[in-house]
């Protein structure tokens, strides 16, 4: 039987746990030593980092993106037996002092006015070196790394339930006091701040008013009135890891048609979340969603849009598809939101050994049972509010 992993610490639990406490440092070693057999089993001599998510990923939670600065501020260049930052003299003593302090990083600075391929060039010049981008006649690891990625530690197992709570609240809170006539780019800014105050990065966003996600899947936001109903849907990030959560709410009582499909969209979503088991090929478990959309006549709406993803350091690490063959494993995370016309919903689960772990507060939203083979799985319902 499909069970909850009870996991999830109390939510009295501090908002900000020490990450002294949950040794940072060891995780770093733990990952370090990923390194060291993927670079022996391939002959390598070094790895070489630039993108973001994996940078945050070795360095358990350090921040390279910049935040819109347009490049990311530092890399990693990793052998068996150093672990170096790549930094110009502008930014290093931020990525020192505040992403990486007193984690055993060694720093290879250069001038701000020397463009960054000349110290990497200096760096892999006689070295057989693999990298994430395949650059500079490095070697394409990307999907090795990847594959290492998937693989969440306790340590980010924690920090997810964290960013969990956050993106929930942001959404959740967001639909219960927007207003009758605010634009769609009035309530995403109301969105993005409640993220931000918990120093969680907006990474994607959607307000859909009154129907918009029928025509347009992936709309962000407009300047169009809210008039009678809304989803919303954010994913953010903080320490390198991501979660997604997607809500709607009504003003008055929703149509037959829009409950109709949202009863169904939840039955995709209850389905999904159960056959989310370790070893389920990533394939198969879209085959058991496809099924549902036809058994309930909307065979062609898994057609119009993705329906879920393996999230970690990305927001898609890797899509559910009937092309996606890779075995799901406990530890994993999936963030799972199907659409039926103007309906959806999303929500975010580790997966278990014996169950999974919604990484949502279970209290305080709308909840709508769905009974897939006989256990009993709640999903989050649609907030129907007074004019």
């Amino acid at each position: 039987m499909t069970q909850i992993a009870n996991e999830m610490p109390p939510n009295n639990v501090a908002n900000e746990m020490p990450l002294q406490e949950l040794d940072r440092e060891q995780d770093v070693r733990n990952k370090h030593d990923l390194v060291k057999e993927l670079l022996k089993a391939n002959g390598w001599d070094a790895l070489l980092l630039q993108k973001p998510c994996n940078f945050s990923w070795l360095t358990s939670g350090g921040d390279s993106s910049g935040r819109g600065m347009g490049q990311p501020l530092a890399a990693l260049f990793i052998t068996p037996d150093s672990r170096l930052v790549i930094a110009n003299n502008c930014n290093s003593p931020q990525i020192f002092e505040e992403e990486i302090p007193q984690l055993g990083f060694s720093l290879k600075e250069r001038p701000w006015t020397e463009p960054p391929h000349v110290l990497l060039d200096d760096l892999c010049r006689g070295r057989k070196v693999a990298s994430d981008t395949g650059d500079r006649e490095t070697i394409d690891a990307s999907a090795e790394i990847r594959n290492l990625r998937l693989q969440l530690t306790s340590l980010e197992r924690a920090r997810m339930r964290i960013v969990g709570r956050h993106v929930t609240h942001a959404v959740e809170a967001t639909a219960r006091t927007l207003e009758l006539g605010q634009t769609e780019a009035e309530i995403a800014g109301q969105l993005s701040h409640r993220l931000v105050h918990r120093q969680v990065t907006p990474l994607q966003m959607q307000v859909m008013v009154d129907g918009r996600g029928e025509r347009h899947r992936h709309w962000s936001y407009s300047g169009d009135p809210l008039r009678k109903s809304c989803v919303l849907s954010a994913v953010g990030s903080r320490w390198g890891v991501c979660v997604a959560a997607t809500r709607t709410v009504c003003f008055g009582q929703p149509s037959n048609s829009l409950t109709e499909a949202y009863q169904a969209a939840a039955m995709v979503e209850a389905t999904g979340i159960f056959f989310s088991r370790p070893e389920t090929l990533a394939s198969k478990l879209f085959g058991r969603i496809s099924r549902i959309y036809e058994k309930f006549g909307y065979e062609r709406e898994w057609r119009l849009c993705d329906q879920g993803e393996i999230i970690g350091y990305q927001a898609c690490e890797l899509s559910i598809s009937s092309t996606n063959h890779i075995p799901l494993t406990a530890n994993m995370a999936l963030h799972l939101h199907p659409t039926i016309g103007p309906a959806k919903l999303g929500d975010t689960i580790l997966i278990a050994e014996n169950g999974y772990e919604p990484l949502r507060p279970m209290e305080g939203w709308p909840q709508l049972g769905v009974s897939v083979k006989g256990v009993s799985i709640e999903c989050p319902d649609m907030l129907v509010r007074e004019h």
